[in-house]
């Protein structure tokens, strides 16, 4: 079937064309939210500019990554492409060893203020949702690890897991995926290190984009009960893990077996058609073969009691799931257990088992740390410092919120709009990869006419449809 025939190539002399032609539509968004103003306007790190602004660094590293580039290597391939320079409309780009110095000039005073630069042109695309959008802002924080082999970069240290590398910090609106901060810290930090102030400056950034209800979602690490009764306020909800600490265990434990509800976990997704015969557990059938031991969750209850952590002056809802474990050894039934979960609150109005269904969801944050990580790049660490990384993943990170604002500033017309809200739905959930090979990767002839760039597709797109549609809002709205 895969009969090639008589092949040549050739080089043309007139059709001057590039693989990623939906950089142009990435492009004239960044310019039409204030994105390259703001930085232009906020971020001044270069004492001469000749020629490149700040702005001309940052989206030449976020527009490498959009491009399929995962190192800074990868931009030399793209400077020497003429018809990339045109479809950009600039005569030269930085050069990678130019990049790397560039990130090297950013301290952490500058790095604020990128990050403040890029939510600025956030709260802009934010402004053009609809009226349902702002309801309530589910905000999720964790840290995670970013190991690296290299010897010699500064601010590296040894992480819990005997890892040499860096600890990132993540403050993201899991509405969207959006990462709203990103934070660079020594591998050896703990998770929680710093992250009241980012969830302070979050709260901020939501509040003035107008949600109507904050909720604030971490791992045990984040229960920070130092700052649980600041955020205990009418238009916050937080819902943190809290470690099963002796005294929790015993309260837990204390409690009359009446109180606890069974809880019953909703099935994944709907079977449309008719069911399919399941496939043989083949890691399950080993485990016993090999009379590995093992344990698994036969049931579990949900319970809630009032407490008072000791650094806070009032009383929360505590949330106990309660699991009942069976350990096996092969097919030999050994012994069951009892496990306690908490989670603090101070939503009294929900149930106990939604709340508990609510924080399970905050593990989505998981996929979008493996975006930034392998689809993205932006933790790859390029650089030799702790804060010219942290430049970098920040710089990088803009990639991913542009393929974001594409998404949320798709167009929906009256007309087929069930079909186009599923359409853009499907953009804020694709993975990095998906989106690049399905919105980026359009090869588009080049031509610059009076007045006009003009990207001529080369090939059928299942989403030019939508391209178009976002170009040509993009021309006619007024965002800034």
């Amino acid at each position: 079937m895969l009969s090639g025939g008589n092949i040549h190539y050739e080089i043309s002399d007139r059709v001057q064309a590039i693989a990623p032609g939906g950089l142009g539509a990435v492009h004239l968004m960044a310019q039409k939210i204030g994105l390259v103003d703001g930085i232009n306007k906020n971020v001044h790190v270069l004492k001469r500019h000749v020629p490149y602004m700040e702005s001309d660094h940052i989206l030449n590293i976020a527009l490498n990554i959009m491009a399929g580039g995962k190192r800074l290597e990868h931009i030399e391939l793209l400077r020497n492409d003429e018809v990339y320079l045109d479809a950009l409309g600039a005569e030269r780009i930085p050069d990678p060893t130019t990049e790397g110095d560039f990130c090297r000039r950013f301290n952490e005073f500058h790095i604020q203020l990128l990050m403040d630069a890029i939510n600025e042109a956030r709260l802009r695309v934010w402004k053009q949702q609809p009226p349902e959008f702002f309801d309530e802002a589910v905000i999720d924080v964790d840290g995670t690890i970013a190991p690296t082999d290299s010897w010699c970069k500064e601010g590296i240290d040894i992480a819990y897991n005997g890892q040499w590398g860096y600890h990132p910090l993540l403050v993201s609106l899991a509405n969207t995926g959006e990462p709203l901060y990103l934070v660079n810290r020594s591998g050896n930090r703990p998770s929680q290190e710093d992250a009241h102030q980012y969830i302070d400056r979050t709260v901020a950034l939501c509040r003035k984009a107008g949600f109507r209800l904050i909720t604030l979602r971490g791992d045990t690490k984040f229960s920070q009960t130092t700052y649980v009764d600041g955020w205990n306020q009418p238009d916050i909800r937080f819902l943190f893990g809290m470690d099963s600490m002796p005294n929790l265990v015993e309260l837990a434990g204390n409690l009359p077996v009446e109180d606890f509800e069974l809880l019953e976990r909703p099935i994944g997704y709907e079977i449309k058609t008719a069911p399919r015969q399941r496939r043989p557990r083949v890691r399950a059938e080993i485990v016993k073969k090999r009379r590995f031991k093992n344990t698994e969750t036969y049931e579990e209850a949900v319970a809630e009691f009032p407490y008072c952590p000791g650094a806070c002056k009032e009383p929360y809802r505590m949330i106990v799931l309660r699991k009942r474990l069976i350990v096996t050894e092969g097919q030999m039934y050994l012994f069951e257990e009892y496990r306690y979960f908490f989670f603090i609150t101070n939503d009294w109005s929900k149930p106990a088992t939604e709340l508990v269904l609510e924080a399970n969801q905050r593990c989505d944050q998981e996929n979008l740390i493996a975006q930034l990580k392998g689809g993205v790049g932006a933790m790859t660490m390029p650089v030799d410092t702790l804060e010219s990384n942290w430049a970098y993943m920040v710089m990088a990170g803009l990639a991913w919120s542009l393929k974001a604002w594409v998404a949320l500033l798709m167009p929906v017309e009256s007309v087929g709009s069930m079909e186009q809200k599923t359409e853009k739905r499907k953009l804020l959930r694709m993975e990095f990869a998906t989106f690049r090979a399905a919105v980026i990767q359009i090869p588009c002839q080049i031509v610059r006419t009076a007045g006009r760039l003009v990207f001529r597709l080369l090939s059928w797109n299942p989403w030019q449809a939508s391209i178009f549609r976002l170009v040509d809002w993009l021309h006619t709205c007024r965002l800034c």
